[in-house]
Parts: C-alpha cells; sequence; structure tokens
C-alpha cells in the first residue's frame, strides 16, 4: 500500500508516486456510458515522483518543477486534494509540491499515482483514518487508474480499471523503458479499436499463471497489449522501440497504456544496461528500473 511509505513530519507528508506498466491489456468492449470494459495486469515500477504535502489553514496550491504543467483543478494533485476535502468536509487546505521525473502521458500514470499520493498523504496528515473502500471510491472519481494506485504492486484491473485483484508478485527483474517524442491521443486509440477487430488478445490466464509459477521467461512471453498494434500503426518509432528492445536482449517487450512509452523485460542487468545505453543516444527519456 501506498501509504505504507508516506513519512510525516510536523504538518508535512513525503510521498513517493510511482509509475505504472501493463503486463498485458486488453479491452473487452465499449459499455453504453461510453467507458470501455477492460482486463490488465499492472505492475509498479522503482521510478517515482517525490511530493511534498503540508497542512495549511486554508485553500489548495500546487507548485511543479515543470512549467508546462497546470497548477488549478487540471492537476490531478490539485483535484485529489479538493476531492478529498469536499469528501471529508474539514476545514483546511494544503501546500503540495511535485517534482515530476516519471514522463508526462507517457502510458505510465504518473498523473494518476500523482493523484493517489496525495489523497493517502491528506489521509495522514489530518488523521481521517479512511478506510481502503473510502479512498478507493474517492480516488476513481479522478481517473480508472487511481485505485490501483493507492495499492501498487501486482494486480490485475478490471471493469473499467477499478476492480483490483492482487496478484503474485511479478519475479525480479530489469525493467528497461523508453518513451519517444511523440504523443499519443487515447481517445483515438479506443476509437480506432472499437472500429477494427483486434487481432490478438493477451492470454491473461496464462500470464497470471506464470506469476503463481514465479516463471519470469513465461510472463515475459505472454506480455501483450491490444493498444500497441494501434499506437504502432499512428506512430512506427513505437514498433521500432518494440523491435529493438528485444534484439537487444529483452526476453519480453510491449507498449504499457496507450502509449507511447514501450520497455523491455530483462533477467542480466549488465545486457539491460547494455541496451539502456544504445537507447540513450536516440532518446531523452530512458529508465532503468526494477519492478516494485
Amino acid at each position: 500500500m501506498l501509504s505504507n511509505e508516506i513519512v510525516i513530519t510536523g504538518n508535512r507528508a513525503m510521498a513517493r508516486s510511482y509509475a505504472k506498466i501493463n503486463l498485458t491489456l486488453d479491452v473487452l468492449g465499449r459499455r453504453d456510458d461510453g467507458y470501455h470494459t477492460v482486463e490488465m495486469i499492472m505492475q509498479t515500477v522503482s521510478l517515482f515522483d517525490f511530493i511534498l504535502v503540508d497542512r495549511t489553514n486554508n485553500d489548495i496550491t500546487v507548485s511543479t518543477n515543470l512549467r508546462f504543467l497546470p497548477n488549478n483543478e487540471k492537476n490531478i494533485a490539485y483535484s485529489a486534494a479538493k476531492s478529498f476535502f469536499d469528501y471529508t468536509k474539514l476545514s483546511g487546505g494544503c501546500k503540495i509540491i511535485l517534482h515530476k521525473n516519471i514522463p508526462v502521458a507517457a502510458g505510465l500514470a504518473g498523473g494518476s499515482g500523482n493523484g493517489a499520493a496525495v489523497l493517502a498523504a491528506l489521509d495522514m496528515l489530518y488523521n481521517t483514518r479512511l478506510s481502503s473502500s473510502e479512498l478507493a471510491d474517492i480516488a476513481l472519481t479522478l481517473g480508472a487508474d487511481v485505485p490501483y494506485c493507492l495499492m501498487g504492486g501486482t494486480a490485475l484491473a478490471s471493469g473499467i480499471g477499478e476492480i483490483i485483484t492482487p496478484l503474485s508478485p511479478l519475479p525480479d527483474c530489469y525493467i528497461l523503458m523508453v518513451k519517444p517524442r511523440v504523443s499519443v491521443s487515447t481517445p483515438s486509440i479506443y476509437k480506432a479499436i472499437d472500429n477494427e477487430i483486434i487481432a490478438a488478445h493477451p492470454d491473461t490466464e496464462a500470464v497470471i499463471n506464470a506469476l503463481e509459477k514465479g516463471d519470469l521467461n513465461a510472463v515475459a512471453g505472454g506480455m501483450e497489449n491490444v493498444m500497441g498494434a494501434v499506437t504502432e500503426r499512428m506512430h512506427p518509432v513505437v514498433r521500432g522501440i518494440r523491435k529493438k528492445l528485444v534484439k537487444n536482449g529483452a526476453i519480453g517487450a510491449v507498449m504499457s497504456g496507450s502509449g507511447p512509452t514501450v520497455f523491455g523485460i530483462f533477467d542480466d542487468y549488465n545486457i539491460a544496461k547494455r541496451s539502456h545505453d544504445s537507447f540513450a543516444y536516440q532518446f531523452k527519456e530512458v529508465f532503468l528500473v526494477k519492478n516494485k
């Protein structure tokens, strides 16, 4: 649980919000309300944003190290704080200082993790002792990935992403994440999926079984993301990264979320580091991390 890693000192909470990757991602259909039914295996990795949340008497303020990020209700960290105070009916406020390390709009749930961290931090700062289900209910109003980000680890997310089932942990490995400098529109990816027949669905149960057995090679070999083919057609650089990761020795490589970040799983650090170095010549946002 994210709350286990939050440090309280006086009126300040210090938190790390971790990135996630999708070991599998399947879109099962479109609901009448416009949302899509999904089934995906999520995994936390060690790349994190650092967040300070200070308890104040009133108002909510947000500052970040990235000038282009909003500091109002368009920032999910701000929305999370507002939702917390609306739900608890508490008078008070907070100052949020956010240092971003996770790439923005990358398919890594960076924003969702920020929202989850702010919720957990405020719950501790104000000693509200909200239940896990209460926090998850607030989190869901912020985005489908936020309930998962409260829990982290290895988990199956179903429904619209809000039904979280813990799974056996991913065996220790090295994960190389590469984000090209392209922008991906998630709505456009869903629209394309709605209008075509998905050629290959992930075998989610097989990957779950591989996790239970601790079989890293079977997990990596079973990774599949139905959004990948669509995004690769729109942005061929994504396909190139995926193929190069495998060529460089990854035992499996796939896109995370709607992209454009692609990651490869390695069972050998030296091979992973050499691959990292080769990508770093071409791309700015390249991260060699571990599962968490």
